[in-house]
């Protein structure tokens, strides 16, 4: 029978065994990614499992404890497993994160199982070529306000290094005053993980992009593969020195991407009315759809 006890906190010394694993078992949402979990663990209080094969991951966010399907090969004894725990020390919706295939193999074990829509944490998907060019009608009031952004602001585009990141760490404390993080929890535990991934840039092997206006970091935007086909955004910021700014990094940072993935996943929305807007306007190519699952439903398989 597992325990949560069983359970190590994630740190940075699992990194190698979950890029490793992930060989194997490529994602497709970016919240199972190692540098989410390290970047957001003050928040998520991350532990794993590996076993039979497979990971098992918890998070524990404000005292309520949450499961994910196992990721590894099809083990319908160890998915039993893992519904049991999460029935014993999950809180009321514990088993989440549910992606499409594992939805149907659950569906197909277990085809009474309600597994209902989280919309709110659906990642949107885009074609990069799409991002880096927005072609067509469909972008026509993006591409003016980009034009627009590059004719007066003169933009001077870098990659991040080891040499300017003090320069990156600079620009978002000046992000957080702007936008008032200390003021806002979640804002404070975002804070904390970009800085997070800006201190550990090198152990985690991100990739950056900046931009400068006028020679002051204007935005930068922080990624890594999620997938052969899929690179995923982990931070993407802007101050609003410059209008247009964030339109700007987005295009720069598809065009560096372009030729190397045929994707790029933005992450979620979270819910928010105005980032879902946002992500919209850009026509994304899919949605990675996710599911869970209620404790009371969970209980009546055990």
């Amino acid at each position: 029978m597992l325990t949560i006890s069983q359970f190590s906190p994630v740190t940075l010394d699992e990194r190698r065994l979950f890029q490793d694993h992930y060989t194997r078992y490529p994602q497709v949402h970016s919240d199972n990614l190692f540098t989410n979990m390290v970047c957001w663990n003050h928040y998520a209080n991350y532990a794993y499992l590996q076993t039979r094969g497979s990971l098992l991951i918890s998070s524990t966010i404000l005292g309520k404890i949450k499961f994910r399907p196992p990721i590894g090969p099809r083990d319908p004894d160890l998915l039993a497993d893992v519904i049991g725990l999460a029935v014993r020390e999950g809180d009321e919706a514990p088993l989440v994160l549910v992606d499409t295939p594992t939805r149907e193999w659950i569906q197909y074990l277990y085809p009474d199982l309600v597994l209902h829509v989280d919309r709110d944490h659906f990642e949107y998907v885009y074609q990069t070529n799409e991002l880096a060019r927005l072609p067509g009608g469909n972008y026509l009031s993006l591409r003016r306000q980009l034009n627009k952004f590059r004719k007066h602001c003169q933009p001077v585009m870098e990659e991040i290094s080891p040499e300017n990141l003090p320069d990156v760490r600079t620009f978002l404390l000046e992000w957080c005053e702007w936008k008032q993080c200390n003021d806002h929890p979640f804002l404070t535990y975002e804070k904390d993980a970009v800085l997070y991934a800006i201190a550990h840039f090198r152990e985690l092997e991100l990739s950056g992009l900046l931009i400068r206006v006028q020679g002051k970091v204007g935005a930068m935007a922080l990624f890594e593969e999620l997938n052969p086909e899929t690179a995923v955004i982990h931070f993407e910021k802007g101050l609003p020195d410059c209008e247009g700014i964030y339109k700007a990094i987005n295009a720069e940072t598809a065009a560096f991407l372009e030729g190397r993935y045929t994707y790029i996943n933005r992450e979620s929305d979270m819910g928010v009315p105005g980032l879902r807007e946002a992500k919209t306007r850009y026509h994304p190519h899919h949605m990675v759809e996710v599911s869970y699952a209620l404790r009371d439903d969970l209980a009546l398989l055990i």
